[in-house]
């Protein structure tokens, strides 16, 4: 199969997942830490799909939306089922995305890095010292 329509299934699947979320589903959890699906990867059989799923809030916030999707699993296939999207829904795994987090940690060690720099080159070179 052509690597173009594993990308198409993997974005349709990503853009459906999110409107279904937004709009069908009242879970509290899926509300509770703004939840978005970041990415979605599919299988080379088109049967599993490992979702990535990114939740602004604390620990137990991220715990409880994951808890909730892997277990709304079944009826987020129905519901992708019965938008006649997909001629077969894969498998849903849901996995968090810490790539926001380890973005935001990168950015921030940098920062630090460019103050560290700013004040070492503003600091006067010492004198030699006089023997």
């Amino acid at each position: 199969m052509p690597a173009n329509r594993k990308q198409r299934l993997q974005e349709s699947l990503r853009a459906e997942l999110s409107e279904v979320l937004r709009r069908e589903m009242r879970d509290p959890r899926f509300t509770e830490g703004l939840l978005s699906i970041t990415d979605v990867e599919v299988s080379a059989d088109y049967k599993h799909a490992t979702v990535y799923v990114s939740v602004l809030g604390d620990q137990q916030a991220r715990k409880d939306s994951l808890n909730a999707l892997r277990g709304a699993s079944g009826v987020l296939r129905g519901e992708l089922g019965r938008r006649k999207t997909f001629n077969t829904v894969p498998e849903l795994h849901f996995k968090y995305d810490e790539s926001l987090e380890r973005g935001a940690h990168m950015f921030e060690v940098l920062e630090r890095i460019k103050r560290e720099d700013a004040a070492r080159e503003a600091r006067p070179l010492a004198e030699p010292e006089a023997e």
